[in-house]
């Protein structure tokens, strides 16, 4: 974000490198600021003078810098070394955030991603936070408690030997209109237009009347707030006094006012309720009529917005409580947590069968990470994985879990965001992007599937979120564990060269593994079997028991009749005219569509290369499928 300079402000001669060069003081602090600017211009951070008085900076929070001929908001990476023959210019202001933006260990990972991946360093910080945080900086005037007596004696100097000036008329009208509360200065009214009323609020700020700050306004990920309104003893007494049918002193209270004050003394003095809801039921003129006459007093508060606020805990438990690990599963454990408690950065790998036990292993040793009062970051490639885990986590621990992913709505992602920030949550559950969650701390990372690729972000920065979490695991010194039932190659490699430790998990702690038969069609085919379905399956499905309620589920990953329409004179493959995939044909509507590009085309009765009416349709799809086993199992639904 940039913004323009006043005209009162300084800006940079021509041809001067943004943000390198100005008058600087031997001895200040140097810090890294990574600007959020488009352009080539915001492709590496720059180098700024903390000056003395905003000393008090610390790395992750917002400033306001001078680059090139414009302000820009930029956010403090950390400390820096000084350039041979630069001077850094120095930070204009602060900007108020509620503090850092992000913690030093998520500075350092930040730091990492812009230099591995090659990417903006502004732009991996906004990725960092929520939607739309750094879309709203505003310059924000404020009156100052006790201001009215400041502003009373006038902001201009008196005359040596005459009275006190009288305040400027157009400053009071300024300082009349902060009344209400603090408001942006683009809504502040004044005769002289935007650089007068910027020298008039300075005026006022030179004398402690008002406060001008830049701040970065929530927009649509800001805190949700809502009214909550309660009796104050006055209000007590009045409803007392109408429930033994007297009237209470002063105006008369109209019906609704009194079946307002009776439902409040019926809550008790100390049970607030939510105004919206309580007006929806006594009418919207109530409640300011009653605070009016102060029986009854309002307060504001923050409404949280949680994903998992509607989803019960012990939907889906875990390991039922009286059975034990597998041996297997114990050596597992045992290992994750040693590696917890010596803080060994050193990557796991969990190579377990499918139903293996993974993940009773990744709870045992989050549970062994919360006792030692670190919190926990699990990786899933996809949304559909996020929620099940999460069910299992609380049902099994008593953990605060977030929950991080694309699918939230901005307002959750960001309450969800701050929360982490705040150290309110133990666990944190996500696709790739938890991996960029404000964590202060780390005691274990678990990676769930890792040989997926739905990690590697398409977007940048075009990180891939598990080579990221094993940089977090290093920066934060903490345990990370990469599970899966088929590791990616690359990982299978690390472990046979020594670079991680593998922990195999080779059986299923339940249950008969699965009888896996495979057929050769060909044997078939020459036995005069020309279906899809193998004599095996089609001996299998007939002998299903659907009164016992026995099901099939019948796999195939090609949609259509047929995936080939091949001539058998010449060879050629009706393709796709823009893409050059061959179409598959769809008998239900009688075409040929392209699965990649969805462009659809009727059947060619001739062959377009050679002119043969000698088409085969070869191959096979889900509609063929559907169609042979109609007809060879009529019972079947």
């Amino acid at each position: 974000m940039t913004l323009e300079l006043p005209p009162d402000a300084p800006g940079e001669a021509p041809g001067d490198a943004p943000g390198d060069v100005a008058g600087a003081a031997a001895g200040d602090r140097l810090v890294a600021v990574a600007i959020d600017a488009a352009g080539a211009g915001g492709g590496r951070p720059y180098t700024y003078r903390v000056p003395e008085s905003l000393a008090d900076l610390e790395d992750g929070e917002a400033v306001l810098v001078e680059f090139g001929r414009r302000q820009a908001l930029g956010v403090i990476l950390g400390p820096t070394e000084p350039v041979a023959g630069v001077v850094a210019k120095p930070i204009v202001d602060r900007i108020r955030a509620d503090g850092p933006l992000l913690p030093p260990l998520a500075l350092g990972l930040a730091t990492w991603i812009a230099d591995h991946y090659l990417a903006p360093p502004g732009l991996v910080v906004r990725s960092m936070l929520p939607p739309g945080l750094l879309e709203r900086l505003e310059l924000v005037a404020e009156r100052v408690p006790g201001g009215d007596d400041v502003f009373a004696t006038g902001s201009a100097p008196a005359a040596p030997s005459g009275p006190a000036a009288m305040p400027d008329p157009v400053e009071a009208d300024l300082f009349a209109q902060l009344e209400a509360g603090a408001r942006p200065v683009r809504e502040l009214a004044a005769p002289d237009g935007r650089a007068g009323l910027l020298r008039r609020l300075r005026a006022l700020a030179a004398d402690g009347a008002v406060t001008l700050d830049w701040t970065l306004l929530g927009a649509s990920g800001g805190p949700r707030h809502e009214r909550w309104i309660s009796l104050t003893d006055a209000g007590a007494t009045a409803a007392a006094v109408l429930a033994a049918g007297e009237r209470p002193p002063g105006r008369p209270l109209g019906p609704r006012q009194v079946a307002a004050l009776a439902d409040l003394a019926a809550l008790g003095a100390g049970s607030p309720v939510q105004a919206t809801a309580f007006a929806s039921t006594h009418g919207t003129a109530t409640i300011p009529g009653l605070a009016r006459r102060g029986l009854i007093a309002s307060e504001v508060r923050v409404r949280p917005r949680r994903p998992l606020a509607s989803r019960p805990v012990g939907v889906r438990g875990g390991r039922p409580p009286a059975t034990d690990l597998s041996p297997e599963q114990a050596v597992a454990v045992a290992r994750v947590v040693d590696a917890i408690e010596r803080r060994d950065p050193r990557p796991l790998l969990l190579d377990g069968v499918t139903g293996g036990g993974k993940t009773a292993v990744y709870v045992e040793a989050i549970a062994a990470a919360l006792a030692l009062g670190r919190p926990a970051l699990v990786l899933v490639p996809e949304i559909a994985l996020a929620l099940p885990l999460v069910d299992r986590l609380r049902a099994d621990l008593d953990a605060r879990v977030a929950l991080v992913h694309s699918g939230l709505a901005d307002g959750e992602r960001a309450d969800e965001w701050r929360r982490i920030r705040a150290g309110d949550v133990d666990i944190v559950v996500g696709t790739r992007l938890a991996v960029l969650a404000p964590l202060a701390e780390v005691g274990l990372i678990i990676v769930d599937e890792e040989h997926d690729p739905a990690y590697k972000s398409d977007r940048t920065p075009r990180l891939q979120a598990r080579d990221t979490a094993e940089r977090l695991a290093t920066l934060a010194g903490a345990p990370i564990v990469l599970g899966s039932a088929t590791p990616a190659v690359d990982t299978v490699g690390r472990a046979r060269d020594g670079r991680l430790d593998r922990i195999a998990l080779p059986s299923r702690p339940v249950g008969a593994a699965p009888i896996v038969q495979v057929v050769d069609l060909r044997v078939e085919l020459a036995e005069g079997n020309r279906g899809l379905l193998s004599r095996p399956l089609d001996e299998a499905l007939d002998r299903l028991d659907t009164a016992a309620g026995e099901q099939a589920i019948l796999v195939l990953n090609r949609r259509g009749t047929a995936s080939v329409v091949l001539c058998r004179d010449c060879g050629h493959v009706q393709a796709c005219a823009d893409c050059e995939r061959p179409l598959v044909y769809h008998q239900a509507g009688g075409t040929l569509r392209c699965h990649h590009c969805g462009r659809a085309t009727p059947p060619a009765t001739r062959c377009p290369s050679c002119g043969s009416p000698r088409i085969r349709y070869l191959g096979g799809g889900t509609e063929r499928v559907e169609r042979e086993v109609r007809a060879s199992h009529p019972r079947l639904r």
